[in-house]
């Protein structure tokens, strides 16, 4: 099962770094893959709850409920963000996050997803650092912390000094890595 998700996000990072789109191409049968693949599992009795530690480690594949319940929960996570993040997260990254959790279930497709931001936006601040350098960042950053305390006012950036701020957020590579480090549990690995 962790091979067909990742296969899918390769697809769906691939497309997200070329055309900054995540597609429903993708996402659709992805997500109705995930789905299938653990009820026909829990159907014959392989997964999680009901197979052997060997089918379970070898195949991966979660209870067909917890699935449909990732599904849910990572979504229902993602809308609140598109609704609240006004293209920050696009439609795409929603339903590539609730595909992300009908293949791991709702605990490990949420923890996927915190990974998926903490990546992304490390990604976003060194681009952000590659492109104008520490010492200008250090130094607009002074300046309205400064501003804002001399004040008490919001210093308003003007267009032209906002448009640098505007970072691609590149949601599936980073959703590739998540995904990795939860299903192959690289953090409980390195401690």
């Amino acid at each position: 099962m962790t091979t067909v998700l990742v296969s899918f996000l390769l697809v769906a990072a691939f497309t997200d770094i070329r055309q900054h789109r995540i597609y429903n191409w993708t996402t659709y049968p992805g997500t109705i893959a995930a789905l299938v693949i653990s009820g026909v599992a829990t159907w014959l009795g392989i997964d999680a709850i009901n197979g052997s530690q060997t089918q379970v480690a070898t195949l991966g594949v979660i209870h067909w409920p917890d699935s449909i319940s990732g599904l849910l929960a990572c979504g229902a996570m993602m809308i609140v963000c598109y609704v609240f993040f006004p293209g920050g997260v696009g439609g795409g990254d929603v339903k590539l996050i609730a595909m992300i959790g009908a293949y791991l279930g709702v605990m490990s497709g949420l923890e996927a997803m915190l990974w998926t931001f903490v990546l992304g936006g490390c990604a976003a601040l060194i681009s952000l650092v590659w492109r104008f350098g520490v010492g200008k960042l250090v130094v607009r950053s002074v300046r309205v912390v400064w501003h804002r305390l001399r004040l008490g006012a919001a210093f308003e950036l003007s267009e032209q000094e906002r448009e640098p701020l505007k970072t691609e957020l590149f949601l599936a590579p980073s959703a590739l890595a998540g995904v990795i480090i939860v299903r192959f549990q690289l953090v409980e690995l390195l401690a």
